[in-house]
């Protein structure tokens, strides 16, 4: 995880985005444990509060269960269920407002996808 915090949003949901980004590209696999409370405070030099809080907002969302005395674990089905959110968000939000900056760019949509693939052909 990156050090650097933005002042746009707090830290408690700026590391609480970066745990499911984890989770999501699976750096943390379900049934992993997520480092300790201390150690995050420590290496991120954070008030382990904050950490405690993000910890706690992951556990509301069902993506993280506590196992008394072990500590953090990413619960089974946290991928799957993140991947169907963060599609929806895309599709719901993201996108929308992607075609929109396409469209006051005058960019053609069509272009854009081929520039895309004809990339990929070159990697």
């Amino acid at each position: 995880m990156a050090t650097q915090w933005n002042d746009s949003q707090p830290i408690y949901w700026q590391l609480k985005e970066r745990t499911i980004a984890m989770i999501l590209d699976g750096t943390l696999a379900e049934g992993d444990a997520l480092p300790s409370v201390r150690t995050v405070a420590s290496d991120f030099q954070l008030n382990p509060i904050t950490v405690s809080k993000s910890y706690q907002a992951l556990v509301d969302d069902h993506l993280v269960e506590k196992r008394r005395g072990l500590g953090m674990f990413v619960r089974e089905g946290a991928r799957h269920k993140l991947t169907e959110s963060e599609r929806q968000k895309f599709l719901t939000e993201e996108w929308p407002a992607m075609v929109t900056r396409i469209q006051q760019l005058g960019l053609d949509i069509n272009k854009l996808l081929n520039s895309m693939k004809e990339q990929e052909g070159n990697s």
